[in-house]
């Protein structure tokens, strides 16, 4: 036992029969978590990962969720990469189960709907020529004339689409979204969210037809049963290799040595049958990968972290999110795989249609499903609704904006996430250099994924950053987590079917398991 001589540890928790021990232990079963665990078991196949996921279900907030029947995503997640190795991995997993899917979609602004793509007509219809006018001219004046120090979202957007643009339509859905202001919001969030993109971009999109930028993409693959039957089978083959997936099993605190050791962690596990938890668990092993949220690892430390690291723990922020679907007695009501919603005219701010990713994500055919999407803040307004009240009003706001009579809902149910989406306020970055430098000075603790790195990582870029953590305990290899999504042809090089020769000599604890 790596900790028998801790002191804390030993007064707080003595080693009892159901304490454990793993090899790798991973915190979280999300896509970044087991994607680590799979890599491990390809790499070193008696590697035996553990993964300890806090919730009833696997995929993180890429799970599925079902009620009667209907099947809907926590937001929808469609499946492209330019990652080669991630994609590799979703066909390895689901082969003949990953379709095809046409995009369509739209935007709902100033009482319209507007294809998104953009289509030359409809899109010059809506706006007017006048509009389209002095949308251009704003843009030109801003390119004579940019904010030479881009720092904020809105620097960000006004230089690449004009200020026009960016008050009609920017700026109203992004601060539905993260319940700031855009001149809280830092850059790098555009420029990850929106690289690529400009209004000449756009433009010549909007004249050739042609959607090259990642975000406008035409068409995508999706699991026929939704996301969560990829990190479903994915779990399966981690089980079925060796490994172990536990559920309902979130851990609450996270040890070290003093010395730059994790050694253990504290599971709290949680009874199936009633949700209420059981005696804790102390699970020890040798390298440890944690998806959980930035700050939570940090506040869970022990002994604890300096107060200045704690203090950044505590200062970063999370948007919360949740989903109210609505079951309606009639055909679907719009084509569309989704409905961007930027008027404030009402709450929600985005709108799925699970029959057109999927016709067996709803069983009955003369039935639609529809996810009303809000973004909160846990304990505010919204998210302290009762169920009927979010049932109605969502029922409400789907007639409002001319999809379907409030009439027309005959059931639903709502699901709550809490810290769904990092937040990029100002200070974030400050924040997180400080948590870095001092999570640096472990030599077998790796944070991986959106929450775990506090970055707003697509599932791909999550994949990779398991990928990596992986490659980095089973090779040797150094690779930087911190890189991925920054520079794209470092995870596209990096992952390359020729694998580079490792860096350094393969752990000893790992290298004789092989």
């Amino acid at each position: 036992m790596l900790i028998a001589d801790h002191q804390l540890f030993r007064e707080a928790n003595r080693v009892r029969a159901g304490d454990d021990h793993a090899p790798v232990v991973i915190v979280g079963a999300g896509p970044a978590g087991l994607t680590a665990a799979y890599e491990c078991l390809k790499l070193v196949p008696a590697s035996a990962p553990l993964v300890l996921e806090g919730s009833g279900k696997v995929g993180g907030i890429a799970r599925t969720e079902e009620y009667k029947g209907y099947r809907f995503d926590i937001g929808g997640h469609r499946f492209f990469t330019k990652v080669e190795a991630v994609s590799t991995l979703w066909r390895e997993v689901l082969g003949s189960d990953f379709i095809k899917v046409p995009r369509v979609s739209r935007i709902y602004y100033r009482g319209k709907y507007y294809d998104y793509p953009l289509r030359t007509l409809a899109t010059l219809k809506n706006i007017g020529l006048y509009e389209t006018a002095l949308i251009v001219g704003s843009f030109l004046k801003w390119k004579i004339k940019p904010y030479p120090n881009e720092q904020t979202f809105e620097h960000w957007v006004v230089n690449r689409f004009g200020g026009r643009l960016y008050n009609h339509f920017f700026r109203p859905y992004t601060e539905k979204v993260w319940g700031l202001s855009c001149q809280e919001i830092r850059a790098d969030w555009a420029a990850q969210r929106i690289k690529n993109l400009s209004l000449r971009t756009v433009l010549w999109n909007v004249l050739t037809g042609t959607h090259d930028t990642t975000s406008l993409i035409t068409e995508f693959h999706y699991p026929r049963l939704g996301p969560g039957m990829m990190w479903e089978r994915l779990r399966d083959l981690v089980k079925a290799r060796g490994g172990r997936v536990q559920t309902r099993s979130p851990v609450t605190r996270t040890f070290h040595d003093g010395r730059g050791r994790v050694t253990a962690v504290e599971v709290q596990p949680l009874s199936a049958a009633e949700f209420s938890p059981a005696p804790p668990v102390i699970v020890t092993g040798g390298h440890f990968i944690s998806s959980m949220p930035l700050s939570e690892l940090v506040l869970g430390l022990t002994p604890a972290a300096p107060p200045t690291v704690r203090k950044a723990a505590m200062a970063l922020r999370y948007r919360d999110f949740l989903i109210v679907t609505l079951v309606i007695d009639a055909e679907d009501p719009f084509p569309d795989n989704w409905i961007y919603v930027h008027t404030p005219e009402v709450k929600v701010g985005r709108i799925q249609n699970f029959r057109a990713w999927s016709a067996e994500m709803v069983p009955e055919p003369g039935r639609a499903s529809i996810g009303m999407e809000y973004f909160c803040h846990e304990g505010d307004e919204l998210w302290s609704m009762s169920d009927g009240e979010l049932l109605a009003l969502a029922s409400r706001e789907l007639e409002v904006l001319g999809l379907a009579p409030a009439s027309s809902v005959v059931d639903g149910t709502v699901i709550r996430q809490p810290k769904a989406y990092p937040v990029y306020d100002r200070n974030y970055q400050c924040h997180v250099a400080v948590i870095r430098e001092w999570l640096d000075e472990f030599e077998n603790l790796q944070t991986i994924g959106r929450n775990g790195m506090h970055r707003y990582n697509n599932q791909d870029h999550s994949m990779v950053t398991g990928m990596l953590a992986a490659r980095n305990i089973a090779l040797g290899e150094q690779n930087d987590l911190w890189a991925v999504n920054l520079e794209r042809s470092y995870q596209e090089e990096i992952l390359a079917e020729e694998r580079p020769t490792p860096r350094t000599a393969v752990p000893a604890d790992i290298a004789s398991l092989s």
